[in-house]
C-alpha cells in the first residue's frame, strides 16, 4: 500500500503545503488493499481493522520516504527547463522504492496476521495485484504533485518577471528624470537669475512654476500611470519655463476636451514629447516652433510640431522617444503612433480609461 510524490520545495519561495493531500491521500491509498483482503478472505470486521490499521502505518511511512526522494530531486533539478530530468528521476524513484517495499509488505501482512484469516499470498497473482495498485496510485498522485509544482514555478516566474519589469520601468523613469534635472535646471536657474534683476514679480511666478515641475517629478516617481489632467497641469508649468527661456521663438496650444482629462497615461509622457521637439528642431525668433497638444474624439492624445530640423546632426543619444515607446510596450499599453510626412511630426498617444 504505497504512494507517492512530494510537495514543492523551493529555495526561494514558500513550499507547497501538502498536509491536506496526505490526510486525504493515505486513507484512499489504503482502501483498495483493504477491499482486496476482504474480498479475498471474507468480510470480517477484525480483518478490516487489522488491514486498515496496518495499511495506514505502512503507507504513511512509504509516503514520507518517497516525499524525501522527490524533495532531493527537485533541489537538484528545480528549473523548469530541467523538466525531463526531474520527471525521469522522480518517477524512476517511485518504481525503485515502491517495488521492494510493496513486495515486502504483502508478505509481512500474511506473517503478522492476528485474525488467522489471511492465507500465504498466492505467487505471483497477489503480489502483482498489490504492486500494480501501489504503482498506479503513486503515479496518479505523483502527477498531481508535479502539476502543483509546475503551477508554483510558473507563478514564481511571473512574479520575477513583474519585479524585473518594475525595475526596468523605474530605471527608465529615472533616466527621464535625470534628462529633465541637470540641463533643464541649469537653464531655468539662469533664466531665474536674469528675471530677478529685471522683473521680480515675474521671477516669483517663474519660481512657483519651477517648484511645481519638481513637485510633480517627486509625486509621480512611484506611479506607472497618472491622470492626463495632472500631466497637462505639469506640462503647462514646464512650457511656461521653456517660453521664458526661448521667448517668442516658441509657442504652444493645449486643447483637452471632456471626458478625456480623467484618462491615464505614463507620467512625463508630454514632457518627453515636448523635449523631443525642442531637441531636434530649430527654434529662432525668425523661425519659431509651435507645439500642438490636443485630444481626439477617439480618446487619443496627439502632440505635433512642424519639422524644422537642425542643420547639424544632434549628437545626444535620442533616449526620450525610444524610451517612451519601450515604456508603453512594457506596461502592456497600445503602441505610440509616430508619423512624419516631411512637414509635420506627430505622435499619437493612446489614453487608458479608468
Amino acid at each position: 500500500m504505497t504512494t507517492l510524490n512530494t510537495p514543492e520545495l523551493l529555495r526561494r519561495a514558500e513550499p507547497i503545503n501538502d498536509k491536506w493531500l496526505q490526510v486525504v491521500g493515505v486513507p484512499l491509498a489504503v482502501l483498495p488493499f483493504v477491499l482486496f483482503y476482504l474480498h479475498e478472505y471474507g468480510y470480517e470486521w477484525r480483518l478490516f481493522v487489522q488491514t486498515f490499521s496496518w495499511g495506514m502505518v505502512s503507507t504513511a511511512i512509504t509516503w514520507q520516504v518517497l516525499r524525501w526522494w522527490v524533495m532531493r530531486v527537485r533541489l537538484r533539478y528545480a528549473d523548469q527547463t530541467q523538466f525531463r530530468q526531474r520527471l525521469f528521476l522522480t518517477f524512476g524513484g517511485y518504481v525503485l522504492f515502491t517495488v521492494p517495499l510493496q513486495l515486502a509488505e504483502t508478505w509481512t501482512v500474511s506473517q503478522l496476521d492476528l485474525t488467522g484469516l489471511i492465507a500465504p499470498p498466492e505467487f505471483p497473482r497477489v503480489y502483482l495485484i498489490h504492486l500494480v495498485m501501489a504503482l498506479l496510485f503513486a503515479f496518479v498522485v505523483g502527477a498531481l504533485y508535479e502539476s502543483m509544482y509546475y503551477v508554483e514555478k510558473n507563478r514564481e516566474a511571473i512574479l520575477e518577471a513583474e519585479a524585473l519589469k518594475k525595475v526596468a520601468l523605474q530605471s527608465q523613469y529615472d533616466t527621464l528624470k535625470n534628462q529633465v534635472n541637470p540641463h533643464f535646471l541649469f537653464n531655468s536657474l539662469n533664466s531665474l537669475s536674469s528675471l530677478i534683476t529685471e522683473d521680480k514679480k515675474l521671477a516669483g511666478e517663474f519660481l512657483d512654476e519651477l517648484a511645481s515641475v519638481y513637485r510633480y517629478l517627486l509625486q509621480e516617481a512611484d506611479r506607472e500611470l497618472t491622470p492626463l489632467r495632472s500631466e497637462v497641469n505639469f506640462i503647462h508649468s514646464y512650457l511656461f519655463l521653456i517660453q521664458k527661456r526661448f521667448g517668442a521663438a516658441i509657442s504652444y496650444t493645449v486643447e483637452i476636451n471632456d471626458p478625456w482629462p480623467d484618462t491615464l497615461l505614463p507620467p512625463l509622457t508630454l514632457q518627453t514629447l515636448v523635449e523631443n521637439a525642442i531637441r531636434y528642431n530649430v527654434i529662432l525668433p525668425e523661425k519659431p516652433l509651435w507645439l500642438e497638444i490636443r485630444t481626439t474624439d477617439e480618446g487619443q492624445l496627439q502632440v505635433a510640431n512642424p519639422i524644422q530640423r537642425k542643420p547639424l546632426r544632434v549628437t545626444a543619444t535620442p533616449i526620450g522617444l525610444g524610451t517612451l515607446t519601450d515604456r508603453f510596450r512594457r506596461l502592456g499599453l497600445p503602441a505610440l503612433v509616430i508619423s512624419d510626412d516631411g512637414e509635420e511630426f506627430r505622435v499619437t498617444v493612446p489614453l487608458v480609461r479608468r
